[in-house]
């Protein structure tokens, strides 16, 4: 069995610039195209700006693949981020221009294993040791080919996916990739960092995607939904407390140390030990400040997070409440108190209760909780709170202690970059944070 192909949406936008290296056929039509050209869309189909053609897709073929790539203009990366920005990117394989809820929408199709090599650079600096760059490709392509499944699964079942549950009391969401239904996965941190090979290709990528070709986790013979994260904060989180209620076994409370640090108690849905364990800096494979292995696994936009493990976010009361009723669109009035409800593992919240002058509501999961405290997205939902200058019960100052970047389920990169770079093998790696997995080669 040959590598299978992948369809990845890019971007969005009511006019797409873009340019062509090498000829390209339209699919459908006797026509070829090279160099510069746009698409726009007008009167319900897509324009060509150079040609008299006109269609609901537009799909370009390489005809000469191995020298051939394709370049959209201002693609943005990092969507609601705190580095989020607009790039050139270049683009191996097939493009297809398609139209979604009155825009046009950019998809690249391509093998998994080109698809991978270029996540695996766009994920991380492809400065990494060879074995965390094994294990990272092992996952991607797990993950990838697990949510390939589960779209197929669900549109033959005809099952709509909920994922926004609200009372009168709490408002409970989670964000996966089930909203895409005309592409595989988008580019972004949403599903994967895909961009094409606008991020150098370190021949140690092209090695470890190589070597690995076809290799998937597997528990009792179903490939893994594996997840990773940029730090986990020092214990791994649960896949059902971030997203669907379902529990994968081999998603579990990873201590992300040799053994567990002395001093603690590493169950930390409790509220005592979340305290002290978020206050304080647990040993951890994540729990590093070394910049030769930093640099492996973050890119040059990533370095505006430097403190990722242990970190402080300050509010002042107004703009705490104004923040929150823009990311939310519920007036709070005043915010009085942030109260935690339910941890999960790693310490992250899945419910936090905000106590308005105006209004309480409990919100979840972990990422909505992050989104209404930041402009983007706080690093993460393991977090106390601290108020200060309180007069009449409002606080003149909200203050979160926080752990870890991200979710925190599975691999957790800068930790599984500190043992790459302390000699451990990828299936060690791998067997660190996947409990009683598989490595199978299914292509």
């Amino acid at each position: 069995m040959s590598s299978p192909n992948i369809h990845v949406g890019i971007m969005s936008a009511d006019k797409i610039d873009f340019k062509l290296h090498g000829e390209y056929q339209l699919l459908g039509t006797k026509h070829t195209f090279s160099g510069n050209e746009s698409v726009s869309y007008e009167n319900g189909t897509l324009q060509l700006a150079n040609a008299k053609i006109c269609d609901d897709k537009l799909y370009f073929v390489p005809l000469d693949k191995g020298n051939s790539e394709f370049e959209l203009k201002d693609v943005t990366i990092g969507v609601n981020f705190h580095w989020e920005q607009k790039e050139d990117q270049k683009f191996q394989g097939a493009l297809k221009f398609i139209i979604e809820e009155g825009q046009i929408t950019a998809v690249n199709i391509l093998s998994i294993e080109d698809y991978l090599i270029s996540v695996i650079s766009s994920e991380m600096s492809a400065k990494s040791s060879l074995d965390l760059l094994k294990a990272h490709a092992i996952i991607s392509r797990s993950w990838l080919i697990a949510q390939i499944e589960k779209q197929d699964k669900l549109t033959d079942a005809g099952e709509s996916y909920e994922s926004t549950f609200k009372t009168d009391e709490e408002y409970i969401k989670w964000y996966d990739r089930e909203d895409h239904t005309n592409f595989h996965v988008c580019a972004d941190d949403h599903c994967q960092r895909y961009q094409g090979t606008t991020r150098s290709h370190n021949p140690n990528v092209v090695k470890a995607v190589n070597e690995t070709a076809g290799v998937v986790l597997a528990y009792n013979g179903v490939i893994c939904d594996a997840r990773f994260s940029k730090c986990c904060g020092g214990i791994a989180e649960l896949f059902e407390n971030c997203w669907e209620p379902v529990n994968h076994p081999y998603l579990t409370a990873v201590i992300d140390n040799p053994v567990p640090p002395k001093g603690f108690e590493t169950d930390l849905t409790m509220e005592e030990n979340a305290v002290p364990w978020l206050k304080n800096a647990p040993e951890a494979f994540c729990n590093t400040d070394d910049e030769e292995v930093l640099k492996q696994v973050l890119n040059e936009y990533d370095w505006t997070a430097k403190d990722f493990y242990r970190w402080t976010a300050e509010y002042k009361q107004d703009e705490l409440s104004a923040l929150i009723l823009k990311r939310s669109g519920y007036d709070f009035g005043k915010i009085l108190d942030m109260i935690p409800i339910e941890r999960g593992a790693s310490g992250r919240l899945i419910k936090l209760k905000i106590v308005g002058s105006k209004k309480t509501l409990t919100v979840g999961k972990e990422l909505e909780i992050r989104r209404w405290l930041s402009e983007s997205h706080l690093y993460s939902s393991a977090f106390l709170v601290e108020k200060e200058d309180v007069v009449d019960g409002v606080p003149g100052k909200i203050i979160l202690h926080g752990g870890g970047w991200g979710h925190g389920v599975g691999l957790c990169q800068i930790g599984a970059a500190v043992m790459g770079h302390n000699g451990y093998k990828y299936d060690e790696i791998l067997n660190h944070y996947f409990k009683n997995i598989d490595l199978e080669k299914r292509y």
